[in-house]
């Protein structure tokens, strides 16, 4: 059964979960040869949990251009693989030091620091590698788009840039962070890569431009929704449903969304954005009926 014949997001969400699922355990490395150990830690930290929100977006884009679900769940293990590897480094000590993550024990704790660095890399290059080879397309310029954007969107100009931003914005008075640093920090951060989710599909299926752009601006603004209800999270989550500490922002004094705008204000703009965003899928009309779902979870969401 496709995506498309889905017509409530919950079920959709989830059939998009599994089948991402099964497609990750067949392309992650497993054996008992020497380097079995960072083949575990991979599989620890990439299976077996989240929502697979990104992953759900690469698949409902790609209904949209009727692409096929090969290329589709390889993109979007793809996708799974990078937003893995980028948690297992964010826990890092050096980083935000957490030491649990989706309820369980963080990859440096359940292995050790070097384990999770390795593991870590090993997920960001086998995005890649997927991502390259011929079962995902089988047109090479489809192929190099979709790794030349994969990579823009996870390095310097986008989610490490933005945790750079991260990591120099705690050294900084949380009074002299605008809302205009917080939105270009996030839409580095966390934005980059989901804009890459929504918008694969259109590229798997050679998509005209104003679709791309479409889906492109759906993105921009359920991406900074996403990172507004995140902050919230961290205010009023319970850690038992969030799956991670909560309370770490106003501990550190770092400035977010919610420090600036106050948990009303900040609610509102994420509801507000989450409207725009649906609105944007206009010129897809009723196939994009998930998508539109997708928003309304984002602000909705308690994990």
């Amino acid at each position: 059964m496709p995506l498309s014949s889905y017509r409530e997001f919950d079920a959709a969400l989830a059939f998009a979960a599994q089948s991402t699922e099964r497609t990750m355990e067949r392309l992650l490395p497993k054996g008992d040869e020497g380097e079995a150990q960072v083949f575990e830690a991979m599989r620890y930290s990439s299976l077996g949990g989240g929502k697979r929100l990104r992953a759900f977006f690469v698949l409902a884009g790609a209904t949209l251009f009727k692409v096929g679900a090969v290329p589709a769940l390889r993109t979007a293990s793809a996708i799974e693989f990078v937003h893995a590897y980028s948690l297992i480094h964010d826990d890092l000590p050096a980083m935000d030091d957490d030491d649990l993550r989706r309820g369980k024990p963080s990859c440096h704790k359940q292995f050790d620091e070097a384990t999770a660095i390795l593991a870590g890399d090993a997920l960001q290059t086998l995005a890649f590698e997927v991502l390259a080879d011929t079962d995902t397309h089988g047109d090479p310029a489809v192929r190099a788009h979709l790794v030349v954007d994969l990579a823009k969107a996870a390095g310097a100009h986008g989610m490490v840039g933005g945790q750079m931003l991260d990591l120099l914005a705690e050294e900084q008075d949380a009074e002299e962070m605008s809302i205009g640093t917080i939105t270009r920090l996030q839409r580095l951060k966390t934005g980059a890569l989901i804009s890459f989710s929504c918008t694969a599909g259109a590229i798997l299926g050679k998509a005209a431009e104003p679709m791309r752009s479409a889906l492109s601006a759906y993105a921009h603004d359920l991406g900074l929704a996403f990172q507004i209800v995140d902050d919230l999270l961290d205010v009023e989550g319970d850690p038992s449903v969030v799956g991670k500490a909560t309370g770490k922002d106003a501990a550190a004094g770092k400035a977010t969304f919610v420090s600036i705008l106050g948990l009303e204000r900040a609610r509102a703009q994420a509801s507000m954005l989450a409207r725009q965003a649906a609105a944007h899928l206009e010129p897809f009309g009723d196939k994009a009926d998930l998508l539109r779902q997708a928003a309304n979870f984002v602000v909705s969401r308690r994990a």
